[in-house]
């Protein structure tokens, strides 16, 4: 498995919505290679370190194939007009969420990269699009995206291949992970599996935990709406 990424993105930070809540989610396009750390790319922000960056959510990856789609739901938007809008660090075509499993490993550029998680979408996009509901149908989709943490520092380019190295649980992939969270949300069989997998954040476990003992689900309004 190997694909170019077609763009590589960074943002500083700078304010969103009519509260000026300082986000990095205005990724640019790069045009030379930037230095990929266990924290991201150098000169990358993020405006809300509890919930956003660090070593789990260090480079977020949305595929540049979803994107029709979304001008198919949404109509033409400009912000539907060249990647980015998602608050992404790498663009590509030809790998999506159905195909990445937790804990793939790849090398991408001078770097070494292992997925993480899905993407939990936030309100932040509802304002970065101006649709009300965007994180939600986001979030309801299945279009969310990735995240990496580093294994290896290095230099990274556009156009550099991203190519896989070893699969540590192919079982896991992110489809699979979003069905439990957001569709079957109550599967316990799922959950429990969910819950004993090493390769997930322990955020992620500790939901399914939580669903586990409750019997219930958590409350995404404050995520999806702010």
């Amino acid at each position: 498995m190997t694909v170019a990424i077609t763009h590589l993105l960074t943002g500083r930070l700078a304010p969103l919505g009519p509260r000026a809540v300082p986000s990095g989610i205005d990724k640019q396009p790069v045009d030379g290679p930037r230095r990929l750390t266990r924290t991201g790319f150098a000169g990358d922000a993020q405006g809300d370190l509890r919930h956003h960056g660090g070593p789990d959510k260090a480079v977020h990856h949305y595929p540049f194939d979803h994107y029709a789609a979304w001008a198919a739901d949404l109509g033409p938007l400009p912000r539907l007009g060249r990647a980015g809008a998602f608050g992404e660090n790498l663009s590509s075509l030809g790998l999506t969420e159905a195909g990445v499993a937790v804990g793939d490993v790849f090398r991408l550029g001078g770097a070494v990269l292992e997925v993480s998680q899905g993407r939990q979408p936030c309100w932040k996009l509802n304002l970065r699009f101006g649709v009300a509901d965007m994180a939600r149908r986001v979030q309801a989709s299945g279009r969310t995206g990735w995240y990496y943490r580093v294994i290896e520092d290095g230099m990274v380019a556009p156009g550099d291949a991203l190519a896989l190295l070893d699969r540590r649980a192919p079982a896991w992939s992110l489809t699979r992970l979003w069905r439990i969270l957001y569709v079957d949300v109550l599967d316990r069989d799922e959950l429990a599996a969910m819950a004993a997998e090493p390769l997930l954040p322990a955020g992620w476990r500790h939901y399914a935990e939580k669903r586990l003992a409750a019997g219930a689900v958590e409350d995404w309004r404050s995520r999806l709406e702010g």
